[in-house]
């Protein structure tokens, strides 16, 4: 059987499909915790630079806490106050977060395209989820979270409309391409010369 979440398998490790109802609520809450925390350090990172697109962020870093409180809602209800300690990398074929530093440093086009990509992830492991989930009203919860990722490509749009009209995205689109020439390119040109002259020297 294909994984939906393909990851190199280690030692130790549970699959997707070996978790109960109890830990896929746990991983789900995790999960949302890391997710909205992700968003706001780009909302950080971006906040001087480009504070139209760090607004975006921090609406879609309120947006996994208001999920996280839902699925809490819901684990409480079910199994109590103690939530099991269990995250991504607990789960052999479940999808990674690539680090915030990686992301961060490669510009803001860079960071847009992780946003889409956590989204569509997200999305993915609701879906499998609920297809696991025997339980009505869980069922339920995670089917309206994975619409609900499926419509974040929609709600940051949304968000950018309302943060980003296009004179203001492309002012930053600017300033971004202009930091990515003095933070790399730049630095890489001298560095040939150096080694240039080093060489005819």
């Amino acid at each position: 059987m294909i994984s939906l979440f393909p990851l190199p398998r280690f030692g130790g490790k549970r699959r997707f499909d070996q978790l109960s109802e109890q830990e896929i609520l746990a991983l789900a809450i995790s999960a949302e915790e890391e997710d909205g925390r992700i968003y706001a350090l780009y909302a950080q990172k971006l906040q001087d630079a480009y504070p139209a697109s760090a607004a975006v962020f921090i609406g879609m870093a309120e947006e996994e806490n208001r999920h996280r409180h839902r699925l809490i809602e819901l684990y409480r209800k079910r199994f109590g106050e103690l939530i099991l300690p269990i995250r991504r990398e607990h789960v052999a074929d479940f999808y990674s977060r690539k680090p915030v530093w990686l992301v961060e440093n490669l510009g803001l086009e860079r960071i847009r395209e992780e946003a889409q990509a956590m989204e569509r992830q997200a999305h993915a492991f609701y879906v499998a989820a609920a297809g696991r989930t025997a339980d009505a009203e869980t069922r339920k919860l995670l089917g309206d979270l994975a619409a609900a990722e499926a419509g974040h490509v929609r709600k940051a749009g949304d968000l950018e409309a309302r943060h980003l009209d296009d004179d203001t995205r492309g002012e930053e689109d600017s300033a971004a391409r202009r930091q990515f020439i003095l933070t790399w390119v730049q630095p890489g040109l001298a560095g040939l010369m150096d080694g240039s002259v080093s060489t005819l020297a």
